[in-house]
């Protein structure tokens, strides 16, 4: 969903703008696989870091996937330009058996698991990305198609924690968030910077590459890429007010700490009289953290809690999701670790 062509490379007051809030930071990781949103990401913070006294050591980080046979050469192409930045540079593979469905997804997962053990082997906690305003753009409309609710159509952030297991201490940034692929383009053509293009941007049978085909049509009816983003800050905007009065209603009603396995008692009128988004992610958050099955799917825990009040107060009322075992007899509502499951062979037992 790039904009149009004859985009401007980044001033230097942008990239100093763009990084400002990392200068304090020991170490920062570069994800770069040489495309042109990655190689222009590596290319404006060595500029940055150049133009500083004092800042982070920066160490760029590609990952080959082995998926395709130029990915060693494009890697090797990053590792000569980094060089020559005076960057460091390693390139980290991905190995063993790959699955024949859901490959983007493992591979992205792989490639996070793969920084953030990079991060850890120097001691950083900071990993950028290249993600753009037309990813941005892309990630809302994926998420629509597919029925997210609120927090989905947030989109991506500036800062979120790792998505990779046991990575909870690391920290993705997003510096290009705000910043339209074609000025990248056009930032790395203008600093000499060539790039490598992935043919499985192209790929029709993954769902990213089908929308971005989409995108000329749906510009010309007023949906482009600004505007999906503006949609995200707006939803996110709105998450906070919402978080907000989340944390308001659960320290009211479910005070912390909790035990690790509940029970959590809830106050079953006065959960009753929540307003519904707020009551929904009450819910949520309780079952997420008691459960052991987790997340929760936001279209289950609707129908839950549609049971849930739908049905009688007079009448016992017991369902398990995710995990947790959500019961309201009297005038309590109670979560709990659901029991174990019987195995087969247990079940079985004369």
């Amino acid at each position: 969903m790039s904009a149009a062509d004859g985009a401007d490379a980044l001033k230097s007051a942008e990239v100093r703008s763009l990084f400002a809030d990392l200068a304090d930071h020991p170490i920062l990781i570069l994800a770069v696989s040489g495309g042109p949103d990655s190689t222009a990401l590596l290319v404006l913070a060595a500029r940055w870091r150049k133009a500083r006294k004092r800042g982070p050591r920066l160490v760029a980080v590609t990952v080959d996937h082995g998926l395709r046979p130029e990915a060693r050469r494009e890697a090797l192409a990053v590792k000569r330009l980094a060089r020559s930045l005076g960057v460091a540079h390693r390139t980290l593979r991905w190995t063993g058996r790959k699955p024949s469905t859901g490959l983007q997804e493992a591979a992205r997962n792989a490639r996070y698991r793969l920084l953030a053990g990079a991060a850890r082997g120097v001691k950083a906690r900071h990993i950028l990305t290249a993600h753009t305003l037309d990813d941005q753009a892309e990630t809302v409309l994926f998420r629509l198609l597919r029925g997210s609710g609120l927090a989905g159509l947030s989109g991506m952030t500036r800062q979120a924690v790792m998505p990779s297991v046991g990575a909870k201490d690391l920290w993705l940034i997003r510096p290009l968030l705000d910043v339209p692929k074609s000025r990248l383009i056009a930032t790395a053509k203008a600093e000499g910077a060539d790039f490598s293009d992935d043919p499985s941007n192209r790929d029709p049978r993954f769902a990213r590459p089908r929308l971005r085909a989409l995108a000329p049509a749906l510009a010309a009816e007023g949906l482009t890429a600004n505007r999906l983003a503006l949609l995200a800050k707006r939803v996110l905007r709105a998450e906070h007010a919402l978080m907000q009065a989340l944390v308001e209603a659960q320290g009211r009603l479910a005070p912390e700490p909790w035990p690790e396995q509940g029970p959590v008692a809830i106050p079953a009128v006065e959960f009753s009289r929540l307003p519904q988004e707020i009551a929904l992610r009450l819910l949520g958050w309780v079952v997420n953290r008691i459960g052991n099955e987790g997340p929760v799917e936001l279209g289950k825990l609707e129908a839950l809690h549609g049971a849930l009040a739908a049905s009688s107060g007079s009448v016992r009322f017991r369902r398990t999701l995710a995990g947790a075992v959500v019961t309201r007899s009297g005038e309590r509502l109670v979560i709990e670790r659901a029991p174990a499951r019987r195995t087969r062979a247990a079940s079985n037992r004369p």
